[in-house]
């Protein structure tokens, strides 16, 4: 087999294994990894600001902002206004948001970030820079992501488009995440 090919079943393997995480993760808690993440990020800290919280999680603003509407919308999360300063607004877990924690998986992430601290610094580098080269290669470094292992768009509801193998790539049809699962 030649290298190329190795690299791209290596590519694959990392793509399925984040696609299965994520259907695990959706099927056992309803939520996706920056969900999660998010409501991970408020338990440790018991309530956060929403600029806060998107420093924390490596996410806009707004991007945190539509998902916690949605976490709210489940009655996961509630939103307070301050106490001394009503304009700022907090984001606290709900009963149902700590048990939902507690029953979701850990992040994927965790597990990769917990081997990728083990190995020696040069291993490390290497990856980092073998990495960033692949992304390089894909046309995808100027791609805006976060430190999230999780496949699709962050806020699964936003539609995206795909092309329709039946019109050979002439037309473009417009799906929500949620119709694929």
């Amino acid at each position: 087999m030649a290298r190329h090919e190795d690299v791209l079943i290596a590519l694959r393997q990392i793509i399925r294994a984040t696609d299965l995480y994520s259907r695990k993760l959706s099927k056992v808690s309803g939520l996706t990894s920056p969900q999660l993440l998010i409501m991970q990020a408020i338990a440790g800290k018991g309530e956060m600001t929403m600029g806060d919280l998107a420093s924390e999680v490596s996410l806009s603003q707004a991007t945190v902002t539509t998902i916690l509407d949605r976490l709210e919308k489940r009655e996961l999360i509630e939103r307070k206004r301050g106490e001394t300063d009503k304009r700022r607004v907090y984001a606290c877990l709900t009963q149902g948001g700590l048990a939902i924690i507690d029953q979701a998986p850990t992040p994927l992430q965790d597990e990769f970030i917990a081997r990728f601290d083990r190995l020696e610094d040069w291993e490390q580098s290497l990856i980092l820079s073998s990495l960033q080269r692949v992304a390089a290669m894909m046309n995808a470094e100027d791609i805006d992501a976060s430190p999230v292992l999780d496949l699709g768009a962050i806020d699964r509801a936003q539609p995206t488009l795909e092309l329709s193998a039946r019109t050979a790539g002439t037309e473009a049809t417009t799906h929500s995440k949620a119709d694929h699962k």
